[in-house]
């Protein structure tokens, strides 16, 4: 009896220990960094990120052929798609979109690899139902859509559209330069920037067939110039904020429910005034609470903060935060609105920001980690 008694004991208190130990694990997450294949880069970097201590551990690098640039994980967590400027087969003409296995640990194991269908893939972005991959070719304005496997791996393109025409710049809108795909979240339309001809098109979705259509009344005409390059939708699904390269500016739009059309709100600067030098816009994301809309600056080295009227979807500049680095291209969001992670290209760096949640401002925490050419980073939570 006193041994049993001793064993039920014991098995309770280690019921009681389970919870602690879940917890710690769920305070750490992963971290994947897509990179150019400069200044000895070795692919996509793999860190273990511990929210209590602030700690970026490096536990894994992927070599891949050239510049894994953009990255995108899958809504269940099990696979990370990768495109790359070249592949890691004999095509020399098109790009490739790969797709990778998420271990337990957040380490990757590549299970296949597709042409991107294009030239110059710089995006890459998933359905939230799990079902396509989206692939943004730059360089030749084209888009292709892939079924996504079972296992994860990426069929052959069930679709690719090139667009054609042109802008009024003449060194970057010669020609269409396709630049973003973004789902909504309901996955029924999928908003592709077009830098080259200043276009957005709501493209909707058949999800039996994995093809886009879009009628004249689902493209919105941007500001000439201006060159749409990513785009971000309200965590509420009425909104959505384009960040414009050429002109260094935010636009803000509106969505109509019916067919997924935009409608022009605003469009505000992501510089000061008194700046004067060369400036391009570069990412934008929204924070999870819907409060705040964050767009990078390269050239003024800063992430523009914005405050989002909830009423109506305007926006109004509260801060400019210094990105501690130099060309700050993609940048992440935690997912708990806590952190920001910027990747800074031109100063080899990932670094780690801290956010006030109430006024969205950024306060740099001193943690930042060395990555060549650092371009993209994407966040999975360890459960």
């Amino acid at each position: 009896m006193k041994q049993t008694t001793l064993f039920l004991i014991a098995v309770l208190v280690l019921g009681i220990m389970m919870p602690a130990c879940t917890q710690e694990t769920a305070d750490k997450d992963i971290l994947y960094v897509g990179t150019y294949s400069q200044r000895g880069s070795k692919g996509i970097y793999v860190f273990e990120f511990d929210r209590e201590a602030l700690e970026l551990d490096l536990i894994q690098t992927v070599p891949g052929k050239e510049s894994p640039s953009f990255l995108a994980v899958h809504p269940n967590g099990e696979n990370l798609y990768a495109v790359y400027r070249e592949g890691m087969t004999d095509d020399t003409k098109n790009g490739t979109v790969a797709a990778y296995d998420v271990h337990s640990d957040g380490k990757l194991t590549l299970l296949n690899e597709r042409s991107s269908e294009g030239v110059g893939p710089c995006h890459v972005s998933v359905d939230p139902e799990g079902e396509y991959v989206y692939v943004s070719n730059y360089s030749d304005g084209s888009l292709s859509v892939y079924p996504v496997l079972r296992d994860g791996r990426l069929g052959e393109a069930s679709d690719v559209i090139v667009h054609e025409g042109s802008g009024p710049n003449p060194n970057r809108q010669e020609g269409p330069h396709m630049h973003s795909m973004i789902p909504a979240e309901n996955g029924q339309h999928v908003y592709a920037s077009d830098l080259g001809t200043d276009v957005i098109t709501a493209y909707q979705l058949n999800r039996e067939k994995g093809t886009l259509s879009a009628s004249d009344n689902q493209r919105m005409q941007a500001k000439p110039g201006g060159g749409p390059r990513h785009f971000y939708i309200h965590t509420t699904g009425k909104y959505a904020y384009s960040v414009e390269e050429l002109t260094s500016t935010i636009a803000a739009y509106s969505i109509d429910p019916s067919n997924g059309a935009l409608r022009f709100i605003e469009r505000e600067s992501l510089i000061p005034e008194s700046f004067t030098e060369n400036n391009t816009g570069a990412d934008i994301e929204v924070s999870p609470d819907g409060k705040h809309v964050y767009a990078s600056n390269r050239g003024h080295n800063s992430l523009a903060i914005f405050s989002i009227d909830q009423t109506d979807g305007e926006i109004e500049l509260v801060d400019h935060t210094d990105v501690v680095g130099e060309r700050p291209r993609n940048f992440h969001i935690d997912r708990k609105g806590e952190f920001v992670f910027v990747a800074n290209r031109n100063s080899d760096d990932v670094v780690v920001f801290r956010r006030d949640k109430d006024t969205g401002k950024l306060e740099f925490t001193g943690k930042k980690v060395e990555v060549p050419a650092a371009v993209c980073v994407k966040q999975l939570r360890l459960d």
